[in-house]
């Protein structure tokens, strides 16, 4: 295998590479050791600029002198309220080394979230990106009299506001210079007064079944847990990321921002969400983590490029494809491979596969990551087959992110692979629910500890809400969450996210939500891939007005029936889907059916839509 995938350069880093036992500690060893280097680079007017690590202290720095001229004290909140750009980090950064607690808010959240968001972390200091943040903070001002400044980071728009309590960014930094002139030994002195069990971080859940709850994370939880990273698959200074998930969210706040941090692994911040396919053949990263939307739109995207390829170039691919996948079906089964067959694989690489990694960009990956969502073993394969490892890790909110990752040298596509070095993992016997303990387990739920006694157990067991089963080698595998398992009129229970994986693996489906918990047979509302599915249409002359006429095209119907039809054939007959309905408003981050990492919420959909679920069974 190490031969095919160079698996030499995916090794386990035990030594602890940048001192600290705090994230400002190790922030600032990191720019005493690393000043010149570059860690950081943004895309600005067209070019890519550079942050080195001197540059990044400087800024945070006149940050923190700015926040503590206005009063910020230690165990203070700050809120960023912004999309995954450097400033975000800068902030972030500046908050935990004043000693203060840093929350983050997602950019696409209504007024009411900001404000109960706000009110509920005790926010004194909001960061917000631009004006369209600011007029959300602005709106809901009047009821948050603990807020007493808002910074912003790009004033475009806003150089007539005139507000006593509104500031630029620059603004603070120049008051942060003037303060910093004044009491030059204050922040240093904040940053060693910081202590592993302070409090360094909020990370809101979701909320899907209620307001969301503010998860704590510790400064030791989360030193610990980017130490652990690097001992699942190490990086290094010779890196290249790409930072584009939200970094509200666990998964870039802890595998971005702070596990680079770590490792001085360079961030490259794509310009915005609708450029992530273009910015990632720029960067071509060298490691590449994202969730299963993100490896499923690429894989989309090849699969309609191939349609509008020449037949030779069809042919070329399928018989590549093909070389690839008999290589990947030896080497997850453990079997040799033989002289001529890798041969022919490099042949097929020179004659297709590069070709394929480097339209998506993913030519230079030494490997990649998926989490936050299950993902189809199908599309692991896939990936496999192209000659790039894909490595599912799984965790949660309260786990600091990864809790569990499948090792390069025994990928298992449909699993989540072993528990990670640095915590438990185990089922419990009675319910199969997976659970975690471990120094990277949080803190508990702010302001909320009856939900935080019924999350970690009195042994300091963390309550997962996912049921799963682990094999022989120590191998997880979800089958489900517990709430969502299906129960049937008949009594057959079904995990719906073996059907909905299935179903995401298509081309023209983005999002999939099985229905038939006490009904008679299964039902699915479908949301479609909007770009892949118009281009059916035009290619096959449908005619449709918009988006909601898209929908309901009698061959776009027949389109999706034939997926649907593809997944039943797949499961026995108890479990296949017999009616379909498909979402025909075009949803965005904004609204209330998706979470902020664009994941349906099962419940919210199925009350939405329960005039048309209700239809699907008369």
């Amino acid at each position: 295998m190490s031969n095919l995938w160079n698996l030499s350069h995916i090794q386990p880093e035990t030594r602890i590479v940048l001192e600290g036992e705090t994230i400002p500690e190790m922030f600032w060893n990191g720019v005493a050791q690393r000043g010149p280097k570059v860690w950081m680079r943004q895309k600005q007017l067209g070019i890519w600029r550079s942050w080195t690590w001197a540059r990044t202290g400087e800024a945070v720095r006149e940050i923190a002198g700015g926040l503590m001229h206005l009063g910020f004290q230690p165990g203070d909140t700050a809120s960023i309220q912004a999309n995954t750009v450097i400033e975000w980090v800068l902030a972030d950064l500046a908050i935990l080394s004043c000693g203060g607690v840093s929350n983050g808010i997602y950019p696409t959240d209504a007024p009411s979230q900001v404000q109960y968001l706000c009110e509920d972390s005790r926010t004194s200091i909001l960061f917000v990106e631009d004006d369209e943040q600011l007029d959300k903070a602005l709106e809901v001002r009047p009821g948050l009299p603990g807020l007493r400044k808002i910074v912003v980071f790009d004033m475009d728009g806003l150089h007539a506001l005139r507000d006593p309590d509104v500031m630029s960014l620059d603004q603070l930094r120049a008051l942060g210079r003037e303060y910093n002139r004044q009491q030059p030994d204050e922040l240093m002195q904040r940053v060693k007064a910081c202590r592993p069990g302070d409090l360094a971080i909020l990370v809101y859940t979701s909320g899907t079944t209620g307001k969301p709850k503010g998860a704590m994370h510790s400064q030791h939880g989360l030193v610990y847990t980017v130490r652990g990273y690097n001992t699942l698959i190490a990086r290094s200074e010779a890196d290249e990321c790409m930072c584009f998930l939200p970094l509200c969210h666990i998964a870039e706040r802890l595998g971005g921002e702070y596990f680079s941090l770590y490792t001085g692994a360079i961030l490259n911040f794509v310009e915005n969400p609708e450029t992530v396919p273009e910015n990632v053949r720029e960067i071509a990263p060298t490691v590449f983590t994202a969730v299963p939307r993100v490896w499923e739109k690429f894989y989309s995207g090849v699969m309609i490029a191939l349609k509008e390829a020449s037949p030779l170039q069809q042919a070329a691919y399928g018989w590549a494809i093909a070389v690839g996948t008999r290589i990947a079906d030896k080497v997850l089964a453990g079997q040799p491979v033989d002289g001529f067959l890798k041969f022919k694989f490099m042949l097929a690489r020179w004659i297709a596969l590069n070709n394929v990694r480097k339209l998506i960009g993913i030519h230079r990956s030494r490997f990649l990551v998926t989490g936050a969502a299950p993902i189809s073993p199908e599309l692991v394969k896939w990936y496999l087959a192209l000659g790039v490892p894909m490595l599912e890790v799984w965790g949660m909110t309260e786990s600091c992110g990864a809790s569990t990752g499948v090792p390069a040298t025994r990928i298992k596509p449909g699993s989540i692979g072993p528990a990670a070095s640095y915590n438990e993992v185990k089922l419990d016997p009675a319910t199969g629910e997976i659970m975690v303990r471990g120094d990277n387990v949080f803190m508990g739920y702010l302001n909320q500890p009856e939900k935080t006694a019924e999350t970690i157990d009195s042994e300091g067991w963390l309550h997962t809400g996912d049921v799963g089963l682990v094999d022989d080698e120590g191998y997880f595998r979800i089958t489900d969450r517990m709430k969502d398992i299906i129960i049937t009129a008949g009594g057959k229970n079904i995990t719906p996210s073996e059907l909905e994986n299935e179903l995401k693996f298509s081309p023209y489906i983005t999002d999939a939500v099985v229905i038939g918990d006490k009904r008679p047979y299964l039902t699915v509302i479908i949301m479609i891939d909007q770009d892949n599915v118009e281009k059916y249409a035009q290619d096959h002359n449908v005619p449709f007005g918009n988006y909601a006429s898209l929908t309901r095209a009698p061959e776009v119907q027949a389109l999706i029936q034939g997926e649907i039809d593809r997944v039943n054939r797949k499961f026995a007959r108890v479990e296949q889907i017999k009616k379909f309905f498909l979402l025909d408003t075009q949803l965005s981050a904004e609204d209330e059916e998706l979470t902020p990492t664009m994941k349906l919420k099962r419940k919210l959909v199925q009350q939405k839509y329960s005039g048309p679920i209700e239809a699907m069974y008369t």
